[in-house]
């Protein structure tokens, strides 16, 4: 047999399913893991493609290399990679970097607890894993600031339908650049994994007409704008405050073409919507720093955020948050490249991607 590229990984979900590579890339210049991220980003896409397009990937799936970390204080380092970006930040996807660290060995297992810091990024992660006959039973990990840009800024987003033309949003970092909307600000939709197909129609939209109205830059990364879309609302389970649906991009939204108006469902909590979320809430006087707050998903997944204090980013009130969750790994893998396969980079076809 001749590969042209043979690559471990190692799958996992918490819901949302993320892939862990643990072998096989090579070296990755940069003298930081952001500078790793920015060469693959600019140099080698092909990789992120290959990981995550078909047939080896879907849309709702991520991606995660483990890369030597380049800072003294860091266990390990990692490089994001989703379907049209390449995060500074993920939650679900560092609960599941830590699980598969430990779980695997990589890292030593010390119970009941092990502590560590990872390299995003976005710069040193805190990590502490709750672990248990040598499984990884929750991980807590302290994020970078995060903090909100608009809280309820009416912005015009056409193509909803139903009478709504105006919809009130809040733009925080939590990783990412977050638009969110309160979904009851539209009465037909309901948070349900069943009403997926209406929740990214209307979340896309949201999306780029936040990006086209509401102008965003993150001080310490250039170019990264709104990348991704919540709904929020009320939940009536006891076990969670806030019910979220965040949309993941799986291309460009354009008004002009309805095939475009859509996108994956987080599986998850999502974290770093999580941090954002909590952001804004903060914000707004509606959450307050050391106060538990559990954000669920649309298939129950529940996260539990809390807010450590206040800081400032680049003049932005900000807030430093903790996100704690739980990963599981459900298979190994070998990804391999056959020397003749016409798609090196794997394929996208219209029908489930935008």
């Amino acid at each position: 047999m001749s590969f042209k590229r043979v690559i471990n990984a190692v799958e996992t979900h918490d819901g949302e399913p993320m892939r862990v590579i643990t072998g096989g890339i090579g070296h990755i210049p940069g003298d930081s893991v952001y500078e790793m991220e920015e060469y693959l980003r600019l140099h080698d896409d092909g990789l992120r493609k290959f990981l995550l397009r078909e047939p080896r990937g879907y849309p709702p799936m991520c991606c995660n290399v483990i890369v030597p970390p380049k800072h003294p204080d860091a266990a390990a380092g990692y490089i994001i990679m989703e379907q049209t970006e390449y995060p500074m930040m993920s939650g679900g996807n560092t609960i599941s970097v830590a699980t598969v660290l430990l779980e695997t060995g990589m890292l030593e297992m010390k119970e009941p607890y092990t502590e560590f810091q990872l390299e995003a990024p976005a710069g040193l992660i805190g990590i502490k894993a709750k672990c248990e006959s040598g499984k990884v039973k929750e991980v807590t990990f302290l994020n970078q600031p995060s903090f909100a840009v608009y809280t309820d800024t009416e912005i015009t987003v056409p193509h909803i339908g139903h009478g709504v033309e105006k919809v009130k949003v809040d733009v925080a970092w939590g990783g990412m650049f977050y638009a969110m909307a309160d979904v009851r600000q539209f009465p037909w939709i309901e948070l349900t994994p069943e009403m997926g197909r209406e929740i990214t129609r209307v979340s896309s939209l949201i999306l780029r007409a936040a990006q086209d109205q509401l102008q965003v830059a993150h001080p310490s990364y250039p170019g990264v704008g709104i990348t991704i879309s919540q709904l929020f609302g009320p939940t009536d389970d006891p076990k969670a405050d806030v019910r979220n649906a965040v949309t993941v991009a799986s291309g460009e939204v354009d008004f002009d073409n309805p095939s475009t108006w859509i996108g994956a469902l987080d599986r998850c909590a999502c974290g770093t919507g999580t941090c954002a979320r909590m952001a804004a809430m903060y914000a707004k006087g509606e959450l307050k720093l050391n106060q538990p707050f559990r954000h669920q998903g649309l298939l129950g997944v529940v996260y539990t955020g809390e807010l450590l204090e206040e800081t400032e980013v680049a003049g932005y009130k900000a807030v430093v948050p903790t996100i704690s969750g739980t990963s599981y790994i459900y298979g190994f893998n070998n990804l391999v490249l056959d020397s003749d396969d016409p798609f090196p980079e794997g394929f996208t076809i219209g029908d489930i991607w935008a």
